[in-house]
């Protein structure tokens, strides 16, 4: 349930053609024996999280592609380091709560748990929310579970999740009307019926599409659920999603849906070998989740909360102390082997801060009763 980072970033800017051939007059069938017309979001779900889907293979993500977490130590000690924060704004409660939202093999949790200071991984409950199975060796601290805990009070983090909750794909037609785009496992698109309803409603408020042949977007709805639910499980702390967005000021004429197999891009194609994603209306989501709180939470919140933001991932972990400053020069002479050492750790800190690069990713922060923990 992770995505991928590193060094492949740049995922699908230009998008793909639909067969523009109207609507399916077989009922959804095709008569050539390749399989279903379905849109992209259901074909996606079984392709993902089917019983022989992408993210049920025993490699795991990082055999196929490389997030924050495998790119450097220094992302884990980063969210340690903003738990810590999100502990002490609470009050240094008793039990506090640390959840892994799409853990993948649970590198990022074991490397939280790692990082922190003795007295607060003593109090620290952790979870890992991910629908593969639990894989041998983890830390038996962590609770490995397919849905979100209820009442966390903690932080809740979500890196490079949101990408992998399938959504439905619109294209515009030679017409002008934005339509569902349909697929069938070997990858082959076409047209269906016009978008409507909540989607439509969902299009003109997010992305709203030109009437110009050929372009498209990814229909963010599933994905806003997905964290106003996220969200609503916070009774008190801060819930974070981390991946690779757009805004509306900015959103990509032809979508940006892709596949990513071996470490290379890849055209996406719904038969479970390969990862499916598409970047994230982050703007949309933090809407979504305004209102996710439940009164129960906002009675027991006794600290002032904040409202969502979003920034980069550059400024937020410029914010929790990662920099990629480079260690002085007179330091090789005095500590050769500290000098390398620093020099290895800013390389590490600038790839994870890079323009174009992870440093590009989307941060998006919702309080829940209690200050942003990266505000001064």
């Amino acid at each position: 349930m992770r995505s991928h980072g590193g060094d492949d970033d740049d995922h699908g800017a230009d998008g793909h053609g639909a067969v523009h051939d109207g609507h399916d007059p077989s009922g959804g069938r095709n008569q050539s024996g390749g399989g279903t017309w379905r849109g992209w979001r259901a074909a996606a779900q079984g392709a993902l999280y089917g019983p022989q889907g992408f993210y049920r293979r025993p490699e795991g993500p990082a055999g196929h592609f490389r997030t924050s977490v495998h790119a450097s130590p220094r992302f884990a000690s980063a969210v340690a380091r903003l738990l810590c924060r999100v502990d002490e704004a609470l009050g240094r409660p008793d039990t506090l709560d640390f959840v892994d939202v799409g853990a993948g093999r649970g590198e990022l949790v074991t490397g939280v748990l790692a990082a922190l200071p003795a007295e607060v991984a003593a109090r620290t409950r952790a979870y890992a929310v991910e629908l593969a199975d639990r894989p041998a060796g983890l830390d038996p601290r962590v609770e490995w579970c397919a849905d979100l805990p209820e009442g966390v009070t903690g932080l809740l983090f979500a890196n490079e999740w949101l990408d992998n909750v399938p959504v439905d794909v619109a294209e515009v037609d030679a017409t002008g009307m934005p339509r569902l785009v349909l697929v069938r496992d070997d990858g082959t698109e076409r047209l269906g019926e016009p978008v409507a309803g909540a989607q439509a409603r969902w299009l003109d408020r997010w992305w709203p599409l030109p009437a110009e042949e050929g372009t498209r977007a990814e229909i963010g709805l599933p994905r806003d659920a997905a964290w106003a639910s996220a969200v609503a499980a916070v009774r008190r702390g801060l819930a974070v999603a981390v991946d690779y967005a757009h805004t509306r000021a900015a959103r990509p004429p032809f979508g940006t849906l892709t596949g990513f197999r071996a470490g290379r891009e890849t055209p996406p194609v719904p038969d479970g070998s390969c990862d499916i994603t598409a970047h994230v209306a982050l703007d949309a989501c933090a809407e979504a989740a305004r209102g996710a709180t439940s009164p129960s939470a906002a009675a027991a919140a006794d600290a002032r909360a904040s409202a969502p933001l979003l920034l980069t991932q550059r400024a937020a972990l410029r914010a929790l102390g990662v920099t990629g400053t480079r260690p002085p020069l007179a330091l090789a002479s005095t500590d050769p082997a500290g000098y390398v050492r620093a020099l290895a750790g800013a390389g590490e800190a600038a790839e994870l801060t890079a323009p174009g690069g992870l440093g590009d990713f989307g941060w998006l922060l919702h309080p829940v009763g209690i200050p942003d923990p990266l505000g001064e």
